[in-house]
């Protein structure tokens, strides 16, 4: 029997045919992340066109510890929902709800510490984050109010996650989308109508955050799989390392985008001092690209985590040839996407650029060589991210984390660091789509190893059925 036809009987995630079941996880989920990224987007937009270059370069100075709040909501989120799902795949319902409050309990922890922190060590850190000194007074305007969303943005990111595993992926669209539109509503009341500047869109975000927060937390007494009470939330220690170890991979890999991110500021600044560019024209366009690129994170992340209840389900049924189906159709669908936007940022970059801003035409220039240079290869964009999902969903862990790493941390860093002393400020901009190519290839070669080992595992399964009693 096909993989992606079984009957229709059970657990709908090991039994439903999967192109439907794609569809009805990952689109919530890929809405879900667009519209979370919506946030930074529509702030980029709005300050680009009342503020101007130096708002998006304040932007993008800050952007780094957006990452790193993701990466937070990464780890307890994906690892909750994949040590679920796996638990109720296995039956064994008592460990699921552990792995619920848990995983709940330890991203409000996780939100308040990195709000904390950020309010101690506002300024130092958003001069690591490459803020020069004509950008430093618009990040600290931006980032003392922003911060007060951290919290909430963490929540509501890893609460997205367990509720799509629980098999509620519009509500969590929903409660991403409520956000984003009265984030949209807010900019634009802030900063035209109320001339609030750079202060009215960081006040537009926290607010509209704060709404997706309390929508995702007034899911959960309506929890499906099992009804949670307060003492389902305490901590239980025996269950953390299960959540930190298939969460990992997704929070390293985010970790490193932020430590790329800091690079790559101030590799621009200094590169871009030499350049006819300057510091503030670099710094303002990795910005903005920065925004676009996040929309390329969201869907391939956003279908990553739509396929997740869906691997980890079957991995933990043993339904072998489902999980290798459902990665293959996942990256079909990644391809489609990947090559339409390749179209786009080649032929219309100054038209995307526009969107958020106007500039000079030194702006414009090293803008458009940054979006088609840079994004080159976004044609194959997908395939990593899924791959990383695809090991964390099944429990592999040292391979999602070692995958989740590559691309950034043992690709891209070195790059940054090599290319630019023999190309210049054009060096940043190669070192992006050839540590692409060399993590897909590295990615397609894990697949090919792992479903290998998924073959083995099937057909001894099938040896061991065929026995005599």
């Amino acid at each position: 029997m096909r993989p992606d036809a079984a009957p229709a009987q059970g657990n709908p995630l090991g039994t439903a045919p999967l192109g439907g079941l794609i569809r009805k996880f990952a689109i919530p989920s890929i809405i879900g992340m667009l519209v979370g990224a919506a946030y930074n987007i529509t702030d980029q937009i709005f300050i680009g066109q009342v503020v101007g270059l130096l708002g998006n370069a304040a932007t993008n100075v800050v952007f780094p510890l957006i990452s790193l709040s993701i990466a937070l909501a990464q780890m307890t989120g994906v690892g909750t929902a994949a040590n679920f799902n796996l638990s109720l795949g296995a039956r064994r319902e008592d460990r699921a709800r552990a792995f619920i409050g848990t995983g709940l309990t330890l991203t409000l922890i996780f939100g308040l510490g990195i709000t904390l922190v950020v309010l101690l060590l506002e300024t130092p850190i958003l001069l690591l984050c490459g803020a020069t000194e004509t950008v430093l007074p618009y990040a600290q305007d931006y980032l003392g109010i922003v911060v007060y969303g951290l919290f909430f943005q963490v929540f509501t990111m890893a609460a997205g996650t367990i509720i799509r595993a629980d098999r509620s992926p519009s509500y969590a669209m929903f409660s991403s989308v409520i956000g984003a539109v009265l984030n949209v509503f807010l900019d634009w009341l802030f900063l035209y109508p109320l001339g609030w500047g750079i202060r009215g869109a960081a006040a537009a975000t926290v607010i509209s955050q704060g709404i997706s927060f309390l929508v995702c937390l007034a899911y959960f007494p309506r929890f499906k799989a099992f009804s949670l009470s307060r003492k389902d939330l305490r901590l239980r220690p025996e269950v953390i390392p299960a959540i930190l170890k298939l969460g990992v991979s997704n929070f390293l890999n985010h970790l490193v985008m932020m430590l790329v991110n800091i690079a790559m500021n101030n590799t621009l600044t200094r590169y871009g001092a030499l350049s006819i560019y300057g510091s503030d024209i670099p710094l303002a366009v990795s910005g903005v690209v920065a925004k676009v690129n996040m929309i390329m994170v969201s869907f391939a992340v956003g279908l990553a985590h739509g396929c997740q209840p869906i691997l980890s389900f079957n991995m933990g049924a043993k339904n072998y040839p489902r999980v290798k189906a459902t990665y293959r159709k996942a990256v079909a669908v990644g391809l489609v996407f990947s090559l339409c936007a390749f179209f786009l940022f080649q032929c219309f970059p100054r038209q995307i650029i526009s969107i958020f801003g106007s500039g000079d035409p030194l702006y414009f220039e090293f803008a458009e060589d940054y979006l088609r240079i840079f994004m080159f290869m976004v044609c194959l964009f997908s395939i990593q991210p899924l791959s990383v999902n695809y090991f964390t969903s099944i429990g592999a862990v040292k391979q999602g984390i070692f995958l989740s790493v590559s691309r950034q941390g043992f690709l891209l860093l070195p790059l940054l660091a090599i290319l630019p002393r023999f190309l210049g400020l054009d060096g940043v901009l190669y070192a992006g789509p050839a540590a692409d190519l060399m993590a897909v290839i590295l990615s397609l070669a894990m697949i090919r190893r792992s479903f290998r080992r998924l073959t083995a595992l099937e057909k001894d399964a099938k040896e061991t059925e065929s026995l005599p009693l």
